[in-house]
């Protein structure tokens, strides 16, 4: 059985120590295309006190981390934004590195 949101948003939170998770299934925009037959499409918005001073590529590194066992069964494709809770409180504080 594929991947579904609300695995995703279990693993985040759990391995992340979130203040929000949000998580989207964009699948039914990538309908046709070829890695539509490989696996779903989401968009991810998620806010941890652990990605207080880290780059866009740590943050992300994190992520992937947290859904390692979940990649295989399905996610083709993650759009991610990745704040530190400073940022979402202040947006000028993580300016271009979500």
């Amino acid at each position: 059985m594929p991947v579904n949101a609300s695995e995703i948003q279990s693993a985040l939170e759990t391995a992340l120590q979130t203040s929000e998770v949000i998580v989207q299934d964009d699948s039914h925009l990538h309908a046709g295309h070829a890695g539509a037959r490989e696996g779903r499409h989401f968009s991810v918005r998620i806010v941890s006190p652990l990605f207080v001073d880290l780059s866009r590529l740590a943050k992300h590194r994190l992520v992937y981390d947290a859904l390692a066992s979940l990649i295989p069964q399905g996610i083709h494709a993650l759009a991610i934004e990745a704040l530190a809770p400073v940022a979402v409180n202040n947006p000028t504080q993580n300016l271009g590195d979500t």
